[in-house]
């Protein structure tokens, strides 16, 4: 570590830990397999985590069908206010999730459009440039990432910021928090990851149905995670800027700072090596082979204590020695930080240069 880090350091972690420390409604939870989220398939003679580790096994032998999004036309554009639309924003698309879950309301995919100026309006014809699908971070409220979405449009990047499963208008009224994405639920966070994944492809049929060709995406935190994945099995994406990033899912719930109610209620259940087996269908780490068709964008902020540093640093490497094409950025701060002046202006320049430059 530089001399520099050494004095600084220590400062960014105790304003991350002030930071996290503002959410007071962190729920520990029951640690569960979630059998109820996988089909029987023969396997109910097997003990619970034998059961999900073959249905594991299945699910990697062919991830394809797994993270298949089938087509729907069901699509419904609701124009925005006018003052919304004086501030860029068109309106608000809605269609089905891919994947069906026992809440009603996460069963709706919202997703609020930002076009760049001069893009035809939707459901016109004329040409179309550039767009991108934005997916926010864990526990992101409706505001998320709009201002974002806001900047890309202003840049001449369309941008439509999806609300990711179990957040804002698609949380049921039991949840203050979108605990179910992420959660000492083994089998029900990949089922609902894997919705995040088939939601992001629809919403990419919907550009293409507009007439895009030249589609990005665009994940912070666990939206990176998603969108990766979603970059693995879409191959109408051409560029993927992952904001906060690691190879490993089960490693950030283990050792981040904003997940230790999480790891609280995996505690004594299961052992970390067990659980990044059986989270592989949504860890990064395992598509690196299938993303090199897409120009890929890492950033990782260097005082980071929800996305480990080291871990961030492991999946560049990765990418490094599997000479997939990518760029690195590195934000002076850490994960809470990011949000906050000047590093949202560092961050968003990073992200908005990479994607100009890369569709």
């Amino acid at each position: 570590m530089r001399v520099a880090d050494l004095l600084i350091a220590p400062l960014f972690h105790a304003w991350e830990r002030r930071l996290a420390s503002v959410s007071k409604d962190r729920r520990v939870r029951p640690f569960e397999w979630g059998l109820e989220w996988i089909s029987a398939n023969g396997h109910v003679v097997l003990g619970p985590e034998d059961r999900v580790r073959t249905w594991v096994a299945e699910v990697m032998s062919d991830t394809g069908a797994f993270f298949d999004a089938p087509p729907t036309s069901d699509y419904r554009f609701e124009q925005a206010p006018f003052m919304e639309r004086r501030r860029g924003e068109a309106g608000t698309l809605r269609f089905p999730s891919g994947l069906l879950t026992p809440h009603a309301e996460n069963n709706t995919v919202e997703a609020r459009w930002f076009p760049s100026p001069g893009e035809p309006p939707v459901g016109e014809q004329g040409p179309r440039g550039r767009a991108v699908v934005v997916l926010p971070q864990w526990n992101s409220d409706a505001e998320g990432h709009i201002g974002l979405s806001r900047l890309l449009a202003r840049f001449g990047l369309s941008a439509l910021r999806l609300s990711l499963p179990y957040h804002d208008a698609r949380m049921p009224a039991e949840l203050t928090r979108a605990d179910y994405i992420v959660s000492s639920n083994i089998v029900r966070t990949i089922q609902v990851c894997r919705q995040a994944v088939l939601d992001a492809r629809r919403a990419i049929a919907w550009l293409a149905l507009q007439g895009y060709e030249r589609i990005g995406i665009l994940g912070t935190s666990l939206g990176s995670c998603l969108a990766m994945l979603t970059t693995a099995h879409e191959p109408r994406i051409r560029a993927q800027a992952l904001n906060h990033v690691s190879p490993w899912f089960a490693d950030v719930v283990w050792r981040g700072l904003s997940t230790q109610h999480v790891r609280e209620g995996l505690s004594g259940h299961i052992d970390l090596q067990r659980l990044r087996n059986l989270w592989r269908p949504i860890s990064p780490c395992s598509y690196l082979d299938r993303v090199g068709h897409a120009r890929t964008l890492l950033i990782y902020a260097r005082y980071d204590l929800t996305f480990p540093v080291d871990l961030s640093r492991a999946l560049v490497e990765e990418f490094r020695s599997r000479e997939v094409p990518h760029e690195v950025a590195v934000l002076p701060c850490g994960h809470y930080s990011t949000g906050f002046a000047p590093f949202k202006f560092l961050d968003g320049y990073q992200l908005t240069r990479f994607l100009r430059r890369n569709l």
